[in-house]
């Protein structure tokens, strides 16, 4: 079968590598001159994402990912805290986690080396439909175009495969504007190093300000301590942080501005919500260059609204579908399930494509409601905040919930890891 693949994002790069292992003739498409010009943040890959990459990529590619990544079983238990800096509680036991972050970067590279030669960078695609010949078929900003017997959209959350499936746009901005950066832990004083951990955190204030701070050793951490397979492009202890705001027309000035101007107006922000000074060191100290603003876009919650379109040789996949927040941390992981139910439902034993497709969306559909429900959980929480009684609210539980906390103990940190071993 041959394939075309709109889009050389992670879920795009997971299912070309698929569909070449098994195969199949695909051609991935994807506008980026160089698949490392991509955001130098971290993802995490669940158990449910790693098994979905075993079935796509071959035993060598997972070993060097499981090198470069952090195993979240190794760090401490993640924390929120409010906007002064008080522990409001702590999340689950992750001990036992087989879940890892990793660079998006590295994550990228290792996908497009097992796509090989089959990925095509420099064309994007700004028309898909039915050719002469009844096939599907893409169009290209160069005038070009090429058919083939499936088109899948990778195209993320403004995929024009997408829109052109379902006659309209499937996802829309979720009311939150994000701003995300790297700060290597040595960089911050020994008292906040403390505070943070090696772990992620969350903090929430009034007037819908939040900071995300997640915490990425690829080295010390490695949860396959394989050293001369890692590709991570992350060689030291660091912080990746998110800062979010709901949309304004304040908020979306600040995308407007980049490094050290960028950094100051954040910094400024938060302190006129009242955040404790020492809970924005993480920005202070950030390397400028690598702040960037992005808006948060969602898909329907409900199952039943994603893909709202009949089973055909065109379909698509991760954000194209189901366009997720980043506040649950599973859109990449989701991306790759996407593509791993693909590959399988076209390997299967269903009589045509159209049926394969349709099994396929039915996993989708499903799939999507999932994860959108969890990522739009925290994207309603911080929305909350930003009324004059969540605001309120928020001020006065704050100090009282930090207060009960205190008078529980702290969960343990894990046992350390033993060198040499898969971790």
């Amino acid at each position: 079968m041959h394939v075309i693949v709109a889009g050389g994002g992670i879920g795009g790069l997971a299912l070309g590598a698929g569909l070449r292992r098994r195969g199949h003739e695909v051609a991935v498409f994807d506008r980026d001159t160089d698949v490392a010009a991509t955001g130098g943040y971290h993802i995490t890959l669940d158990e449910r994402a790693l098994s979905a990459l075993e079935r796509l990529v071959a035993p060598e590619v997972v070993r060097r990912l499981l090198a470069s990544g952090s195993a979240l079983r190794l760090r401490d238990r993640d924390v929120f805290w409010d906007y002064r800096g008080r522990v409001l509680g702590y999340g689950p036991d992750l001990s036992g986690s087989a879940s890892i972050d990793v660079d998006r970067i590295t994550l990228r590279v290792l996908l497009a080396e097992a796509v090989g030669e089959d990925l095509r960078l420099g064309k994007s695609v700004t028309e898909v439909g039915i050719g002469g010949d009844g096939r599907p078929q893409v169009r290209f900003a160069d005038g070009t175009s090429v058919s083939a017997d499936l088109v899948v959209g990778a195209d993320g959350t403004h995929s024009v495969v997408a829109r052109h499936l379902a006659a309209a746009p499937t996802s829309r901005p979720a009311g939150i504007i994000g701003f995300s950066g790297r700060t290597r832990r040595a960089d911050l004083t020994d008292a906040e190093q403390r505070r943070l951990g090696t772990r992620s955190t969350t903090g929430i204030g009034p007037r819908g300000a939040a900071l995300y701070v997640g915490f990425l050793d690829p080295v010390g951490n490695a949860a396959l301590d394989v050293p001369e397979l890692s590709a991570s492009v992350t060689t030291g202890p660091t912080y990746i942080w998110g800062a979010m705001f709901p949309e304004s027309a304040r908020t979306d000035s600040l995308r407007d501005l980049t490094g050290t101007a960028l950094c100051t107006a954040l910094l400024d922000r938060f302190r006129d919500h009242r955040w404790a000074a020492h809970t924005l060191e993480v920005i202070a100290r950030t390397d400028p260059s690598s702040v960037a603003a992005f808006r948060f876009n969602a898909a329907s919650t409900r199952a039943d609204d994603l893909a709202p379109w009949t089973p055909s040789r065109i379909t698509a996949l991760g954000d194209a579908v189901h366009a997720t927040p980043p506040t649950a941390g599973m859109g990449a992981g989701a991306a790759i399930q996407d593509a791993a139910d693909l590959l399988d439902a076209l390997s299967g034993d269903t009589t045509t494509v159209t049926d394969a497709i349709g099994h396929y969306e039915t996993q989708l559909r499903q799939r999507g409601g999932e994860v959108l429900t969890a990522a739009m959980k925290t994207v309603r929480l911080i929305l909350a905040t930003d009324t004059t009684f969540g605001a309120l609210a928020t001020t006065a539980a704050c100090p009282l919930i930090a207060a009960v906390t205190r008078l529980r103990p702290a969960p343990s940190a894990p046992a350390p890891a033993r060198s040499g071993a898969a971790r």
